[in-house]
């Protein structure tokens, strides 16, 4: 992950609504948002350092729910041995190719069960998309189900109600060294909430891509979950876990982490 840019490390359609295009049609631009060494690497240290402190077993598996195109994985497992689920086909293919050493699923962050315990798991941004209570209490059971006694989750959410910034704008350019011959792509991505009584808020994002010097530009838009501190304190005591926060700081910008862990 790299936290942060760009915003997401997961995948859009876990939400119910259509399939975004960084997940479909236009998920062959991933690869050149964000570096998965070094801009990804950077939360990596961050979190793995948090799963060695907290877990109360040793670890030696990692779950990564919402894994996306396989960046973070590509820096956790170095560490632990990775399974990775995510609910969209091509976003799958594109981490398989980055991780072939890894193993991937294709499934419902709410509702898979894969039939095994795991001593770590990761729920990065990918958890964005739960846009209600009840669909993030599902997936943090899901999670609390998949996780040993005495392991460890680590979960970052892009924001909270309290470090959310109304209308916050970022423009990245694609890496150099993914991009394909005579393609240039620029990354605008914007927040905005128009109902600060509820609990989502709205992320449109501009592809500003060039070929061959000719100009298109497409754009995606997909609603994100937006809880309070509090809320997700609670949430997390609900399911079962305890709970610690530490902040991440990256790029002049704060970040909330969560550390569960199930009790052993």
């Amino acid at each position: 992950m790299q936290k942060r840019n760009p915003q997401k490390t997961g995948t859009p359609s876990e939400s119910r609504s259509t399939p975004h295009r960084l997940s479909s049609d236009l998920a062959w631009l991933w690869p050149m948002w964000g570096d998965h060494a070094s801009d990804y690497g950077r939360y990596a240290d961050h979190a793995i350092g948090l799963i060695r402190r907290h877990a109360q077993r040793p670890v030696a598996t990692l779950l990564d729910i919402s894994c996306g195109g396989g960046k973070n994985a590509w820096n956790f497992k170095r560490h632990f041995k990775v399974t990775g689920v995510d609910i969209s086909p091509t976003m799958l293919d594109q981490t398989r190719r980055l991780n072939p050493d890894c193993d991937f699923v294709q499934a419902d962050m709410r509702t898979f069960d894969l039939g095994k315990r795991f001593d770590a798991v990761l729920m990065d941004d990918g958890i964005s998309y739960m846009t209600s209570r009840a669909d993030l209490s599902a997936a943090l059971a899901t999670a609390f189900h998949h996780l040993e006694p005495g392991g460890v989750m680590i979960l970052t959410p892009d924001v909270t109600t309290e470090t959310f910034c109304q209308n916050q704008t970022t423009c990245t350019p694609a890496e150099e060294k993914y991009k394909p011959t005579g393609i240039e792509v620029v990354f605008v991505e914007n927040n905005y909430d128009p109902d600060p009584t509820d609990e989502h808020y709205e992320t449109t994002i501009l592809y500003l891509i060039r070929e061959n010097g000719v100009l298109r530009v497409e754009t995606d838009r997909f609603i994100l979950g937006l809880f309070s501190l509090d809320t997700w304190i609670e949430m997390f005591s609900d399911t079962g876990f305890l709970v610690q926060r530490q902040a991440f700081r990256d790029d002049g910008v704060d970040y909330t982490t969560f550390i569960c862990v199930k009790p052993a």
